[in-house]
C-alpha cells in the first residue's frame, strides 16, 4: 500500500527559520560601528587602532562630524582646537565623497598642525 503525500510538514522549517532569525537579530546589534551612516572604502592592508584617535567623518553629501558631533561649515578648526596636535586623526570618508572635498578636509587638518592623519577603510 502506497500513501500519497499531499501535504508538506512545515513545522521543522518554521523552527529553523525562527532560530536563524534570532541569531541574525542578536548579532546585528554587535556589527554596527558608528552612529553616522558612512559606506567606507575597502583595502587589503588596513592598520589596527592602538590609541583613541580623533575621528573626523565626511559623509557622502559633504557634511562633517568630529567625534560624532556635527561641525558647521568652516568650523573644523574650532572643533579640533581642544585636541592635542600629537593625537592621531582618523578621517572616515564615504567612498562616494568627491575627492576634492576629501583633500580639502585633510589639508585643513594638516594645516592645523596635526601630523598624524589617516584614512579609515574596511579590510576586504
Amino acid at each position: 500500500m502506497e500513501r500519497d503525500l499531499d501535504q508538506i510538514n512545515v513545522i521543522p522549517l518554521v523552527d529553523v527559520m525562527l532560530v536563524l532569525l534570532v541569531i541574525v537579530l542578536t548579532t546585528a546589534t554587535f556589527i554596527t560601528t558608528g552612529q553616522i551612516p558612512v559606506d567606507l572604502a575597502t583595502s587589503k592592508e588596513a592598520g589596527d587602532k592602538k590609541d583613541t584617535p580623533v575621528i573626523v567623518t565626511l559623509t557622502s553629501d559633504g557634511t562633517l562630524f568630529v567625534n560624532d558631533q556635527p561641525v558647521p561649515a568652516h568650523g573644523l578648526a574650532q572643533a579640533l582646537s581642544p585636541h592635542n596636535r600629537t593625537h592621531l586623526v582618523v578621517v572616515r570618508a564615504d567612498k562616494v565623497t568627491i575627492l576634492e572635498r576629501f583633500v580639502e578636509v585633510v589639508d585643513e587638518i594638516r594645516g592645523l598642525g596635526f601630523g598624524q592623519v589617516s584614512l579609515e577603510v574596511v579590510k576586504s
